[in-house]
């Protein structure tokens, strides 16, 4: 049966569908100045200076390694040794080489500060004294809390960024998240209290019931964190936030894509990397992320096979045919590259990292089908052709249990409408569930 009752085509028919450093040894005194101030470098005036040293050849040897593991073309060869002249042309023994000088002498050149710091960093050369975004905001939100307090709340959102003992670190994205949910409440009982401990169950339930839906369950759970985090720590005696019930998660009644919606998507790809990207959300459901992080090792065209979010799933015609098209670009365009991932583009051709996220949706974006609504019509697709059975969902894509269920759910929903939009549609989807 389809999505709204009648005969549905298999998830092959469907896809038819679709376009074809070491640290300095300690106690030495660091010596901060601006590299190649007084010299002014071209490409001919590094060639003939035969500029030498005992720092830059061993910056040289190192480049020279990257280059030949990363596959670096002939001009990120030369330019990269003309970074390497500019930073290191004056240098003397002792001397580091701080990171915010980097910019001034290098990109009026227009040499990469990226590449070259990294070489300066593995040479032992570099002082990388940036103090990332998220360190700067935790900072700014704690100074205005109590310092008993401020103590108690650092120290969580630490353990929720490095990891501890007991618990695996959270990416960036959740601990802003945390800390954007709970920071308010903070504030207002920083001005009765000083310590976490006296804040009592009434404070926290007064504080969440003006919220509503996500945004009160999310805060919720981060108040549940903090405060279990804290007694197992032994600051607070007791547990305000726990018993507090956040309400029951609201379904969504998620609606398939119309045809018209993917022939759009489809459309919008115009090439290689982006018709191959399309097929492994739309027919693998794969996440923007998974499919980034794809790696040429992931792929075994010869057995049809394709590990996906560390599962191993038949290549079927579409996406095989795709593949093949997408790796005969890759090597014309880049083919003494040595990154490992399978989607690469021009910035990160010369590198070992992966494409960002928005390089990889921007074909999307904008459109009814992104690439994340393509991957949950993918699984709405399944959950509707097989019977709705969330352990037959959760053993093909790998989700979760309880997103397995919504899916299943929203399923069974569609199928007893009989045109399958009596219930009003969201534009939301069941979310794969990242406990605390």
């Amino acid at each position: 049966m389809n999505r709204i009752g009648h005969a549905c085509p298999r998830p092959a028919a469907r896809a038819a569908a679709l376009p074809q450093p070491p640290a300095p040894a300690g106690g030495t005194q660091l010596q901060m100045r601006g590299p190649g101030e007084s010299r002014h470098f071209d490409k001919a005036h590094w060639v003939a200076s035969k500029i030498t040293g005992g720092a830059l050849q061993q910056a040289r040897h190192i480049a020279a390694e990257l280059a030949a593991t990363r596959g670096w073309n002939t001009r990120i060869i030369t330019e990269t040794g003309r970074a390497l002249a500019v930073v290191l042309a004056d240098h003397t023994p002792g001397d580091m080489i701080a990171w915010p000088e980097l910019s001034p002498a290098l990109h009026s050149r227009d040499l990469s500060v990226t590449r070259t710091a990294e070489i300066l960093g593995l040479a032992g050369l570099l002082h990388d004294d940036r103090v990332p975004s998220l360190t700067s905001l935790i900072q700014a939100r704690l100074a205005v809390l109590p310092a008993p307090m401020a103590a108690d709340v650092g120290h969580w959102l630490r353990t929720r960024s490095e990891g501890g003992p007991r618990s695996r670190p959270r990416n960036e994205h959740t601990v802003r998240m945390n800390l954007n949910r709970v920071h308010p409440l903070l504030l207002d009982w920083a001005g009765r209290y000083v310590h976490l401990r006296e804040v009592t169950a009434g404070d926290v339930i007064t504080a969440t019931e003006p919220l509503s839906g996500s945004r009160r369950r999310q805060t919720l759970t981060a108040l549940r964190s903090l405060f279990s985090h804290a007694r197992t720590a032994g600051t607070i005696f007791r547990d305000p936030a726990r018993g507090i019930r956040d309400g029951q998660r609201p379904l969504i009644l998620l609606q398939p894509l119309q045809p018209g919606d993917i022939s759009q998507a489809t459309a919008a790809a115009t090439t290689p990397a982006a018709r191959l990207t399309l097929a492994l959300a739309a027919v693998h459901a794969a996440r923007p992320r998974t499919i980034r992080e794809l790696h040429l090792a992931d792929i075994d065209i010869g057995n049809r096979r394709a590990v996906i979010a560390g599962r191993a799933r038949p290549l079927d015609d579409l996406t095989r045919h795709l593949l093949l098209a997408w790796l005969a670009c890759r090597r014309q365009r880049w083919p003494g590259t040595a990154n490992p991932h399978l989607i690469i583009n021009q910035q990160t051709a010369m590198t070992t990292r992966a494409v960002s996220e928005n390089w990889l949706t921007e074909t999307c974006r904008g459109l009814t089908a992104t690439l994340e609504r393509l991957r949950a019509d993918r699984q709405l697709e399944e959950a509707l052709t097989c019977g709705a059975d969330p352990l037959h969902l959760a053993a093909v894509f790998g989700i979760d249990d309880n997103t397995a269920i919504r899916y299943a759910t929203i399923a069974r929903q569609l199928l007893d409408t009989p045109a399958g939009h009596d219930d009003p549609a969201g534009p939301g989807e069941p979310k794969d569930q990242d406990s605390p």
